[in-house]
């Protein structure tokens, strides 16, 4: 294996390189409540939150993971109130297009996962724009989650695949996993090795579902908003001390 010797210089020297997570994905719980501790509305906990996001979004590059999954938005988000929902689709769209230039210019590809038809238009058009624009960059897969439920993205595949055994273009017979991961969001995106949950909460929240089947999690009582790369290691010690045997022994 090849190592950039850029990654080398970055990489904090007690984490061994051939031994990082290839995916890491994160629930990036506990904006509100960070804001509210500060004595601040739950909106600039969420502007927080980006800032964060970007910071391991490049941490994830300097130090040679391939990609990132954010957990952006769920299905069930759309129960906050009101102005906290407008707000964080506003939010969205103002950071893709502040961010979509540094964004190429840095190689990444953005990808967007999730029921993004049920998203304002203008944020849509937004993302078009952006995983347009990075669909050939190859420094870092990221991707959002955004109107993105475990539960529905399953329903959807079983669905899909439903409707394609009925017009005969395949039995049931051949249905197996690799067909299964075809009707994903995530089709083509390879799974998390680890799985962060910041704020403390011991659940994944209806996220990747079968995505995330043999993730290593990781779960901190660290707020989002003070992720900060010290956290990111920690997390990354903590998963290269993991014995990853996906149900065999050695």
């Amino acid at each position: 294996m090849t190592v950039n010797p850029a990654v080398l210089n970055s990489l904090p020297n007690d984490l061994d390189v051939l031994r990082l997570p290839k995916h890491v994905a994160v629930i990036m719980d506990g904006n509100g409540r960070w804001a509210q501790q500060q004595g601040q509305p739950r909106f600039m906990g969420h502007r927080r939150g980006v800032d964060t996001l970007k910071e391991i979004l490049r941490c994830c590059k300097d130090w040679g993971i391939e990609a990132l999954t954010a957990y952006a938005f769920s299905t069930e988000n759309w129960g906050r109130p009101l102005t906290e929902v407008d707000f964080l689709m506003t939010l969205f769209e103002r950071v893709l297009r502040r961010e979509l230039k540094e964004m190429i210019e840095e190689g990444v590809q953005i990808h967007f996962v999730g029921d993004l038809q049920a998203l304002p238009k203008s944020l849509q058009e937004e993302i078009d724009r952006a995983m347009v624009a990075t669909q050939h960059n190859t420094k870092i897969k990221f991707v959002v989650a955004t109107n993105y439920g475990g539960r529905r993205e399953i329903l959807e595949a079983c669905r899909a695949i439903a409707q394609k055994v009925q017009r005969g273009e395949f039995t049931p017979a051949d249905i197996d996993e690799g067909i299964f991961e075809q009707h994903l969001y995530t089709k083509g995106i390879s799974h998390p090795d680890l799985l962060i949950r910041t704020s403390g909460e011991m659940r994944v929240s209806n996220f990747l579902l079968w995505q995330v089947a043999y993730a290593e999690l990781y779960v901190t009582h660290t707020l989002w908003p003070d992720f900060d790369r010290e956290a990111f290691h920690k997390a990354l010690q903590d998963y290269q001390q993991r014995h990853r045997r996906f149900g065999k022994v050695k």
